[in-house]
């Protein structure tokens, strides 16, 4: 690992973007396909980056190995559930809402890795974190112009969603000894293979007519927010460490909120800016609390 330089904070930065651009094409998916298809699509087009990557760099893909069901049981955690239960929710609920509620996985997962990780436990700073974090969601779920009787259910899957990358997280630990590189191809092949019975049997895609817009959407959810991100993920952890590009955590709901904006027109009322300052306050003081655990 190196000092990090101007090339890095400038992929990290697009990095952020890209993730964060994927949940107003999610919003503009949803005008044309069901969450099952937008949920198929994003994983199917995801995985050709990766496999193509693994190819080019002939790293075994261990998919149908002795260890399939981890794959099998972590794609469908980690990509399955949540890219579904966030294309629904993204339907009826704002995609800025969206950003901000998927940004509480840092904090989500630091309340999970108390109870079932030996070297993960509170201290008074992630504490603080985890409370200021969370408060700004509660605070967020009481602005009746954008989360009402209508999307209430909504926005707590897509709450649900950011639970299972937390989830998921926690069940990569058992095969966390292989590569990267292996592991996301692996999760990214059962994923489709999980998902092909559910869109064949209930969507049908087939048989819609997609707009342009849409369909390019889910082209970019695919090939870019999930295949081209996670191959920028490695090489910053490659070459800058876990702590250096876990700092996206704070850029995510900044950049959904202000990319939601430009792209779609949505409203940002003054309990979105709070509930956002807060839970970019909570991620900090949570990473911070780690950052001197570490060193």
């Amino acid at each position: 690992m190196r000092q990090p330089k101007l090339i890095d904070y400038t992929l990290l930065v697009i990095l952020a973007l890209i993730w964060a651009s994927a949940f107003f094409n999610i919003k503009i998916a949803t005008e044309s396909f069901g969450p099952i298809t937008i949920a198929f699509l994003r994983v199917f087009f995801g995985s050709i980056p990766v496999l193509l990557l693994c190819f080019y760099k002939k790293i075994k893909i261990e998919a149908f190995s002795k260890d399939w069901y981890w794959f099998a049981i972590i794609g469908f955690v980690n990509l399955v559930l949540p890219f579904f239960l966030i294309a629904y929710g993204v339907k009826s609920v704002q995609s800025n809402l969206a950003a901000i509620l998927m940004s509480t996985t840092p904090l989500s997962s630091t309340v999970l890795g108390h109870f079932y990780t030996k070297n993960e436990k509170f201290n008074a700073l992630k504490t603080f974190g985890i409370l200021i974090g969370f408060s700004g969601i509660i605070y967020l779920f009481s602005d009746n112009i954008l989360i009402n009787d209508n999307n209430f259910i909504s926005a707590l899957l897509i709450l649900l969603g950011s639970t299972c990358y937390v989830v998921g997280g926690v069940l990569t630990l058992k095969i966390s000894k292989k590569k990267n590189e292996n592991v996301t191809g692996s999760i990214l092949i059962w994923a489709v293979l999980i998902l092909i019975p559910f869109v064949s049997f209930i969507e049908k895609p087939w048989n819609l007519s997609p707009s342009i817009e849409s369909s390019i959407s889910v082209v970019y959810l695919g090939m870019i927010s999930t295949g081209v991100a996670w191959l920028l993920r490695f090489k910053i952890l490659k070459d800058n460490g876990l702590i250096f590009q876990s700092q996206v955590s704070y850029l995510i709901p900044i950049f959904g909120t202000i990319l939601s904006y430009i792209f779609l027109k949505e409203i940002i009322t003054p309990k979105v800016l709070l509930s956002l300052l807060a839970v970019v306050v909570g991620i900090y003081f949570v990473k911070k609390a780690d950052q001197k655990k570490i060193t």
